[in-house]
C-alpha cells in the first residue's frame, strides 16, 4: 500500500532544500519564526491591553513578558518541526506518509503548547481543534468517503445558534465572555429573571401598555416638523410612525419599545456594527492606496462585505427577537424553549455572509461548552492535559496536509504557515512524494528544486523504491 511504502531520500532532497546542512536549515527556520511571531503577538498584545484598559504597571512590567511568552512558544512549533523531520528520517532511513507531516509535527507541537500560557492554550487548542476538523472533512471528501450536504455550513449553524441561545436564556447556562458577547448582540432584554416565575414576569397589564403607546403618540404628535427634512431624519420619522402603531405583548421586557420597533432597532444597530467592523479591517490595506490609488478608497466604504457581514448580524438579531416575540404572543408566557425555534430560525441569516469557519469554530466552542458542564454535572470524566495533547494532535494534523495536501488545508492557515517560515514552506520537493497517492505536488505546478549532487542520493530512473 502507497500509505505503508517508504521514500528513501534525505530531507534535504525532500524537506529543507535550500540548505543541505540539517542545523543550518533549523536555525534559518526558527530565525524566521521568531521574526514573524514577535511581529504578530506585540501588536495584539497592546491592542488587547488598550481595549482592556490595563493600568501603567502592566506595561512596564508584564506587556513585554508576555508577549516574549507566546513569541517563544510559536517560534518552538516552528522550529522543532524540522528539527524532528530531520530526526525521524534519520531514525526510520526515509520518509513514510505519516512522518513528514504527522509524525514531526507532533512531538514539536507537544513541546511548543507546554511553553505559552495556561490561560490561552484553551482557546489555542479550540481553533486548532476546529481547523483540524474541518480539513479531516476536507480530505474524507477528496477521497469520496462522505459526500457534502449543501449549505451544510448554514445549518450547522442554525443548530449551534440554537443551543446557544438556549444556554443564554438558561439559569447558569454561559458565563464569561461568550455571555458577554451574546448580551451585547441581542440584548438584555432577552435575558429571562430566574428569580421569579414566568407569570410574575409579565406583570405590565394590556391596559398600561396601551397607555404608554397612547402617550407615546400623544408625545410624537406635539413634536414640531422640521421644514428641511435630510434623508436620514425622514427615514427614522417614517421608522418610528409605522413602529409606533405596532402592538406589544404582556410579557415582553423591552417596555420602551412595542414588538415592531423593538426588532427594526435590533436590525439597524447590529447591522451597523457588522459593517463598521469590515470597515475597519479594511483600513490597513486602503492605506497602501491612499496616495497610489485613491480612487479605490471609496470602495472601503461600498465594499459588498461590509454589506454582507451587517445583513448576517442585523438579520440575525432582528429574526431572533421577532421570532422571540411571536412565541410570546401564541403561548402567552415566556419561556426559555422559546430560545431554541428563535435561535435556529436566526441562523438562516448566515446566507448573507456563508462561512464555514464562522460555523466550525462556533460549534466547537459549544462543544467545549458541553463538555465542561457535563463534566460539572458529573457525567464526563475529566482528562488531565487534555488541551496539550488535543492541540498537539490537531496541530499535526494540519501540518500532514500541509505536506502532503495542500488542496485540503485552510488558504488562511496555509498563508499563516508560509508567512511564518517566510515562504521555505513551499520549497518543499513535493514530486517526490506523489507516491503516496495524495497529489502533493497538484497545487505547486510542477515546482523542482535545485540541489546540490553532492548532497543528493536521488537514485537514477527506474530503480525500485523500498517497501
Amino acid at each position: 500500500m502507497a500509505a505503508l511504502s517508504k521514500v528513501p531520500y534525505n530531507c534535504y532532497e525532500i524537506g529543507h532544500t535550500w540548505d543541505p546542512s540539517c542545523v543550518q536549515s533549523a536555525v534559518v527556520v526558527t530565525r524566521s519564526a521568531l521574526e514573524v511571531s514577535f511581529k504578530i503577538y506585540a501588536p495584539l498584545y497592546l491592542i488587547a491591553a488598550v481595549l482592556r484598559r490595563k493600568k501603567k504597571d502592566y506595561y512596564l512590567k508584564r506587556l513585554l513578558p508576555e508577549i516574549l511568552w507566546s513569541t517563544s512558544f510559536l517560534t518552538t512549533n516552528g522550529g522543532l518541526y524540522i528539527v524532528f523531520f530531520c530526526i525521524l528520517r534519520k531514525l526510520l532511513g526515509g520518509f513514510y506518509s505519516w512522518s513528514a507531516g504527522f509524525g514531526s509535527a507532533l512531538p514539536a507541537s507537544y513541546i511548543a503548547i507546554l511553553l505559552e500560557r495556561k490561560s490561552r492554550r484553551g482557546l489555542l487548542t479550540i481553533y486548532m481543534a476546529n481547523l483540524a476538523t474541518e480539513t479531516l472533512f476536507r480530505m474524507a471528501v477528496t477521497r469520496g468517503l462522505v459526500k457534502p450536504i449543501k449549505h451544510g455550513e448554514v445549518l450547522l449553524f442554525c443548530i449551534t445558534a440554537s443551543l446557544y441561545m438556549f444556554f443564554f436564556r438558561s439559569r447558569d447556562g454561559l458565563k464569561g465572555f461568550t455571555f458577554s458577547a451574546l448580551k451585547f448582540i441581542v440584548g438584555k432584554e432577552e435575558i429571562p429573571a430566574h428569580s421569579v416565575t414566568a407569570e410574575q414576569i409579565c406583570t405590565i397589564p394590556p391596559e398600561n401598555t396601551a397607555a404608554i403607546d397612547y402617550k407615546d403618540s400623544q408625545a410624537s404628535a406635539r413634536r414640531p416638523c422640521s421644514r428641511r427634512r435630510t434623508l436620514v431624519a425622514y427615514t427614522r420619522k417614517l421608522l418610528e410612525s409605522l413602529c409606533k402603531k405596532g402592538p406589544r405583548h404582556r410579557c415582553c421586557k423591552h417596555h420602551q419599545d412595542n414588538c415592531i420597533s423593538y426588532c427594526v432597532k435590533g436590525f439597524v444597530r447590529m447591522f451597523s456594527v457588522g459593517y463598521l467592523i469590515q470597515c475597519c479591517l479594511k483600513v490597513p490595506s486602503a492605506f497602501r492606496y491612499m496616495f497610489s490609488k485613491p480612487s479605490r478608497l471609496p470602495s472601503l466604504f461600498y465594499n459588498k462585505e461590509n454589506f454582507q457581514l451587517g445583513a448576517f448580524l442585523g438579520s440575525f438579531v432582528s429574526i431572533y427577537k421577532g421570532t422571540s416575540c411571536l412565541l410570546r404572543w401564541v403561548r402567552n408566557i415566556d419561556d426559555e424553549l422559546h430560545a431554541l425555534i428563535a435561535g435556529f430560525l436566526a441562523g438562516i441569516s448566515m446566507f448573507f455572509y456563508k462561512s464555514t469557519t464562522i460555523s466550525m469554530y462556533l460549534f466547537s466552542k459549544l462543544v467545549e461548552t458541553m463538555y465542561f458542564k457535563g463534566i460539572e454535572a458529573g457525567r464526563f470524566p475529566y482528562f488531565p492535559h487534555a488541551d496539550t495533547v488535543l492541540y498537539a494532535i490537531s496541530t499535526a494534523i494540519c501540518f500532514q496536509a500541509a505536506v502532503m495536501e495542500v488542496h485540503n488545508l485552510r488558504p488562511s492557515y496555509w498563508k499563516f504557515l508560509l508567512r511564518l517560515t517566510q515562504g521555505r514552506f513551499a520549497l518543499m520537493n513535493r514530486q517526490l512524494l506523489d507516491v503516496f497517492g495524495t497529489h502533493a505536488s497538484r497545487d505547486f505546478k510542477g515546482f523542482v528544486p535545485k540541489l546540490d549532487p553532492h548532497y543528493t542520493t536521488i537514485l537514477p530512473p527506474g530503480a525500485d523504491i523500498e517497501l
